[in-house]
């Protein structure tokens, strides 16, 4: 049985090959040069749009350590990465239009991957198939996916706010409160006064932000809109907004403060707080400047920072299933953003597995699963166990993982400690699922290597 695939970025080929060599004929969708998309300029798959880099390199960071992750196993998208680096310092960058034209010719040369170059306008019907469209998904093709998971289950417009990890917050200034109840409540919240929060303003007005591109231009809406246009409207703006102090008393001095910047709880075990309502067009550095200036978060370590961009994806945890099919079609599974992760990697990681899953269903088997340890474990994690409500996407980050255990005599492990140990776990755990999969190898190579049979 084969497998048909639509769109050729990096998730869609990287789901096109995966398959295909393990023994599936693959029929590729690719719209353009048909239909192009205002986000792209060459008529060549993979193309990285708004950037050269695919981020840090090195594993002591999340994505380092899925990009690692992903050469041990066979990924297409990183040999060619590693094939047409150039040199960035410690991040991994790419010729832009080698490292696109290369994977064109790879997949075009596949005999196993029938490329079709015309727009698909409606879900396959194929019982078995791969929607790798991206954040720019076709209206036409967005619009039935919206018909049958329900308006409420597919976001065309991505409001991010940033992530810091919990044990970076200063618990001496922030509290624990929820507006109007008595209890230690939900919310970790940190109290300004005015002195704090006209500064804080201030910062946010001055701060630089990321140019738009032409395409995501009418992206603002009031349900979405950065902070700092909010604060635009007036200086007192977002005190009566994402940072009004009404319900809230600061448990040390019995009184409600000028304003309130909210913690939300972001995953199960309390490892990660969202800034509630803080998303944001400000750059990287300005960021990490600008937030650092609210009380409580002078040393906060980010595993997300903000943004508001176009993307299209779903409610992962209500609407896919554990190998990321979709539970209201069976045998269409989603992969890269429109599965709910952000960033390039991430997507082509998706891709990956969603091309090895759907191989292991054409030839009748169960796919396994990564171990929940590695990088690509822990994105199929946040998949299924994030918030039903308000699901965003996210990149793959350390708070993502399983925690190392540790019982020795200090408080905690210093942040690269714990990192370095996490990261060689997960290096350690992709190898059982390299075997299982295998890698380079066919399925009937890959079932007799489990089976203790071959190699």
């Amino acid at each position: 049985m084969g497998i048909v695939v639509v769109g050729a970025g990096l998730a869609g080929c990287e789901a096109a090959w995966q398959a295909a060599e393990r023994g599936v004929e693959v029929r590729l969708h690719e719209m353009r040069p048909t239909r192009s998309s205002p986000a792209h300029i060459t008529d060549d798959f993979a193309e990285l749009v708004c950037s050269n880099s695919l981020r840090a390199a090195g594993t002591t960071n999340a994505v380092g350590v899925l990009k690692e992750e992903m050469r041990r196993i066979g990924s297409l998208v990183l040999r060619v990465a590693d094939e047409t680096e150039i040199p960035a310092g410690r991040a991994l960058a790419v010729d832009r239009i080698e490292f696109s034209r290369r994977i064109t010719a790879e997949i075009e040369a596949h005999p196993r991957i029938q490329v079709v170059r015309e727009e698909v306008t409606s879900l396959p019907d194929e019982p078995i198939a791969v929607l790798a469209t991206g954040p720019l998904t076709s209206d036409a093709l967005a619009s039935e996916l919206q018909e049958l998971l329900g308006e409420e289950s597919l976001y065309f417009y991505d409001a991010v706010s940033p992530i810091v990890y919990a044990d970076s917050l200063d618990t001496d200034i922030a509290f624990r409160a929820s507006r109007w109840e008595d209890g230690p409540g939900d919310y970790w919240n940190l109290p300004l006064d005015e002195a704090d929060y006209r500064g804080f303003v201030a910062a946010l007005l001055e701060a630089e932000t990321v140019a738009l591109h032409a395409f995501e231009k009418a992206l603002f809406f009031e349900g979405c809109l950065p902070v700092e246009e909010i604060a635009r409207r007036g200086p007192a703006t977002l005190a009566h907004g994402p940072m009004k102090p009404v319900g809230l008393v600061d448990p040390r001095t019995g009184r409600r403060s000028f304003a309130v910047a909210q913690l939300r709880q972001e995953d199960k075990r309390g490892l990660m707080l969202n800034l509630v309502g803080f998303q944001t067009r400000m750059r990287i550095s300005e960021q990490k400047r600008v937030l650092r200036l609210l009380p409580g978060l002078e040393a906060a370590v980010f595993a997300r920072f903000g943004s508001v961009h176009r993307n299209t994806y779903v409610n992962a945890p209500r609407q896919l299933s554990e190998d990321l099919q979709l539970k209201a079609r069976p045998g269409l599974y989603l992969a890269g953003q429109m599965a709910g992760v952000e960033g390039y990697v991430e997507s082509a990681a998706l891709g990956f597995m969603v091309g090895v899953n759907a191989a292991f269903a054409a030839n009748g088997a169960a796919a396994p699963r990564p171990a929940p340890g590695t990088a690509h474990g822990a994105l199929l994690n946040h998949l299924r166990d994030a918030r039903k409500d308000g699901f965003q996407p996210m990149n793959v980050n350390f708070g993502l993982f399983p925690p190392v255990e540790y019982d020795g005599p200090r408080k905690k492990l210093p942040k690269r400690e714990k990192n370095e140990r996490l990261a060689a776990r997960a290096l350690a755990a992709i190898e059982e699922y390299g075997a299982v999969i295998g890698v380079g190898r066919s399925l009937e190579a890959a079932r007799a290597f489990e089976a203790g049979v071959g190699a």
